[in-house]
């Protein structure tokens, strides 16, 4: 133990203490050993999958939300625990977590589906070390489950399928393969869920699989659930019931994940899925285990048709550790012959990637245009060639929602319809326009705008003029990939605002969205025009209530939000089409004037600059001068739109002033982004963080173009990057669907039931189990991961890839 210890202390690498002990709580107060990692309500999402007592087995996460749950198999919108007091005693290695659940006084009104049951259960669940990778976990209960409640609730412990397809499993004399799709026969007591696949009191999972086994032995009998037989994103589930009369030692389990001997993580090669230019600064960065301090060769080649010659050979300089893993990284900007290239370390390679000058021409940013958004157009029958995307949707949007409404996915009606409508009322002019947002169908007023918004600056900074798709909004049809002779970005553009401007024009005012009001609607996996019926309902015509509900809400910080695209938008369409333009200027005024004395200053300076911009009038450049000190606090949230309305203002004070904050707020970034190897200010969360870095690497461009001396064109060009590859985990993706040598192509769209995607939306990303743990995986339900947005997502990226194409296009 000496000679261990003395290793730790030369190396700083606490875990080789682990090594002969078995698992041992480390510095982050989570259990560890080389090759296995036991995380104990590390994270509380259960709705994600993201909580309890979590495995990751060699580098992976196979296995999580081990916790009490009152359901065999558990929904998004099931009963869920509240977490107390997280206790983690180093001395007796056990780490315990109190929770409870609520009783009915928690339920909500309204359209929410969470009905927590008059019970009350408080109970904790801890998890102790014994030898070797093995591991017991306890559940402690205050008192003994309600006669009532018995064989209902029990400890739930699930394993993420997609892992497991096609593997085995042994349940003591029972044998069976984990299978591809959830299959019957359906439980006599339950007819939404399956019976188990096995029962018994000792279960081996993948037993042929030395980097997966695991086994569960208790004296209580276990249960194999197939959780996907009632929810599409159900995961594998390993189940016992909690005994009746039991309290404390209610339960107890000891779990043996194999670890094999000696195992280090296989390192990744995190380069640009699609390339480079050649004259753009080119890094590669290697990311191996903790415990790896220096790195080996690391080759480029570049691909000939004969095969591949060597480039350069280097060892990667050491960049330090990042989460739980070390970097290295290599500056090749020198290489810039055009050509095919790839890195090779020992037996690892990295996928194709261009260098090139013409990197960004084809390929990049058309799939979005071309593919991205035009499948998610609502009120549209959307075709490409043989293929149907979806048919004709929505046209009976949209009915009044009910006063005091509080809607499963957050929205929210007050004690008043803010209009002349009554609830349940038709509103006209809503079935038109717009974009189905993500995989829900919603129309959130934010989306709508966000896309417009971003479209009008890539027109007007860019000059975007591209044809691809035919848009006949008299018909409601879409032909991808059939040219119709006028620019895509404005018909996209119109295509937003009919929608908005729908909202106006017949409620004199925004909506706050436009939404299903039923919970099977809502969960659609399938073609969106059978989400209603497309006929209007009227209570005469003795058809169903299917028709979307229409939100609204005063919120004059989002109102500054869509004036904002409302006038960017006034500008591009003043010579297409000035009738609309004029129309979003005079809107973008009146709902400017009505909320202007209630935002609050960041929001209401992004409606400022681009009235400005729009209409240069004096009283709105007085306005947003007065505004300064709140500006300056604000510089961060605002500097982007502020510095491109900066060149209608003499008043030079205040653009000292502002010229000042951006220099520290640039100099606070800088210091941000050394923090972690990817070149950009990156805190890894829950939720994947590629929307978040595109925005930022938007905004950077504007920053960048109005204060060069300040800023770099780095941070919105490794932004780009880090979409495109560079982002930490083992799985090395573009986070943009179709978009590089590899590419997210199982997405969270509205196809994500067939596992599929749809070309140039962007995923979420790279999203952080906690506390140390980059996951991506290849699974069609993980929203914090894969999803697709309108708004911040897909228009961000093919935002970004533009002004990259155009900094080296100068």
């Amino acid at each position: 133990m000496r000679i261990a210890v003395l290793v730790s202390l030369l190396t700083g690498l606490n875990w080789v203490i682990y090594a002969q002990d078995g698992l041992k709580i480390n510095e982050l107060d989570y259990f560890e050993m080389p090759g296995l990692n036991v995380t104990v309500f590390s994270d509380i999402y259960p709705d994600g999958h993201q909580t309890g007592v979590t495995i990751i087995q060699h580098g992976v996460r196979t296995a999580a939300n081990g916790d009490l749950r009152l359901e065999a198999s558990p929904g998004q919108w099931s009963p869920i625990p509240k977490g107390g007091n997280l206790s983690v005693d180093k001395i007796e290695n056990t780490i315990s977590q109190e929770l409870w659940y609520p009783d009915s006084s928690k339920n909500r009104k309204g359209f929410n589906p969470i009905i927590y049951p008059d019970l009350q259960l408080k109970y904790s669940v801890s998890v102790t070390p014994t030898e070797g990778s093995s591991f017991k976990v306890e559940v402690h209960l205050d008192e003994p489950i309600p006669d009532e409640w018995h064989g209902k609730i029990g400890f739930n412990f699930e394993l993420f399928p997609q892992h497991l397809f096609g593997k085995s499993y042994l349940m003591d004399e029972q044998v069976g393969l984990f299978p591809i799709q959830p299959n019957g026969p359906l439980n006599p007591q339950n007819e939404q869920i399956a019976l188990p696949l096995a029962t018994g009191k000792k279960l081996t999972v993948a037993p042929e699989e030395n980097l997966q086994r695991l086994t569960i032995t208790s004296e209580s009998e276990l249960e194999l659930w197939d959780g996907r037989t009632n929810h599409n994103n159900g995961w594998f589930i390993v189940r016992s019931v909690i005994p009746k009369g039991k309290a404390k030692n209610a339960l107890e389990w000891v779990i043996t994940p194999n670890v094999v001997k000696d195992w280090t993580y296989k390192p990744a090669i995190h380069v640009s899925q699609v390339g480079y230019h050649t004259k753009q600064k080119k890094k590669v960065l290697l990311e191996t285990g903790k415990t790896i301090n220096e790195a080996t060769n690391l080759t480029l080649y570049r691909i000939t048709d004969s095969g591949k010659e060597e480039v350069a050979s280097v060892i990667p300089k050491v960049w330090g550790q990042f989460l739980r893993y070390n970097y290295f990284e290599w500056d090749f900007s020198n290489i810039e012959k055009t050509g095919i290239y790839q890195f090779a370390y020992d037996s690892i390679k990295s996928n194709p990637f261009q260098i090139s000058d013409d990197i960004f021409e084809r390929h990049v940013w058309q799939p979005t245009l071309e593919y991205f958004l035009p499948v998610q157009m609502c009120h549209m029958r959307v075709n490409e060639k043989y293929r149907v995307w979806h048919g004709l949707c929505h046209m009976d949007d949209a009915l009044m929602a009910p006063l005091d409404t509080n809607h499963f996915d957050g929205y929210v009606q007050g004690s008043s319809t803010l209009t002349s409508f009554k609830p349940l009322e038709r509103v006209e002019k809503l079935n038109v326009g717009g974009w189905h947002d993500a995989g829900d169908y919603d129309l959130r007023v934010e989306s709508q705008i966000g896309t417009v918004w971003n479209l009008a600056l890539m027109v007007e900074e860019f000059g975007l003029n591209y044809d691809a798709t035919l848009i006949d909004q008299e018909k409601h049809i879409v032909e991808i990939h059939t040219p119709d002779g006028k620019s895509d970005a404005l018909q996209q553009i119109e295509h937003g605002l009919i929608s908005i401007l729908g909202a106006t024009r017949s409620m004199d005012r925004l909506y706050r969205g436009i939404i299903c009001s039923d919970i099977r609607q809502y969960t659609l996996l399938g073609d969106a025009s059978v989400m209603t019926d497309n006929i209007p309902y009227s209570k005469e015509s003795g058809l169903p209530l299917d028709d979307r509900l229409v939100f609204t809400e005063d919120n004059p910080d989002r109102e500054m939000y869509v004036i904002a695209g409302l006038a960017a938008s006034a500008r591009v369409l003043e010579e297409s089409n000035p009738e609309l333009s004029k129309e979003c200027l005079e809107t973008a005024l009146k709902l400017y004037n009505r909320a202007k004395s209630k935002a609050k200053t960041p929001s209401k300076v992004l409606a400022l600059s681009e009235l400005i911009i729009t209409t240069k009038d004096q009283s709105l450049i007085k306005e947003f001068v007065s505004l300064q000190d709140d500006i300056v606090k604000n510089i961060d949230k605002s500097g982007w739109v502020i510095g491109r309305a900066m060149s209608f203002i003499t008043d030079k004070k205040f653009k000292k002033t502002i010229y000042s904050a951006v220099q520290n707020y640039q100099n606070r970034l800088n210091e941000e982004a050394k923090e972690s190897p990817f070149g950009v200010p990156y805190k890894p969360n829950i939720w994947g963080a590629g929307w978040s870095i595109q925005q930022f690497g938007k905004e950077q461009y504007f920053f960048h173009k109005t204060w060069p001396e300040l800023t770099t064109s780095d941070f919105f060009i490794n932004s780009f990057n880090f979409v495109l590859g560079v982002h930490p985990g083992e799985n090395t993706m573009s986070f943009v669907s179709g978009v590089g040598s590899k590419s997210a192509t199982v997405a969270y769209g509205v196809n994500r039931a067939d596992w599929s995607f749809i070309p140039g939306g962007s995923i979420s990303g790279t999203a952080l189990i906690k506390p140390d743990l980059p996951e991506l995986k290849i699974w069609p339900y993980f929203w914090q991961q894969t999803e697709y947005v309108m708004g911040g997502g897909a228009t961000n990226y093919m935002f970004l890839a533009l002004a990259v194409k155009e900094h080296f296009k100068e």
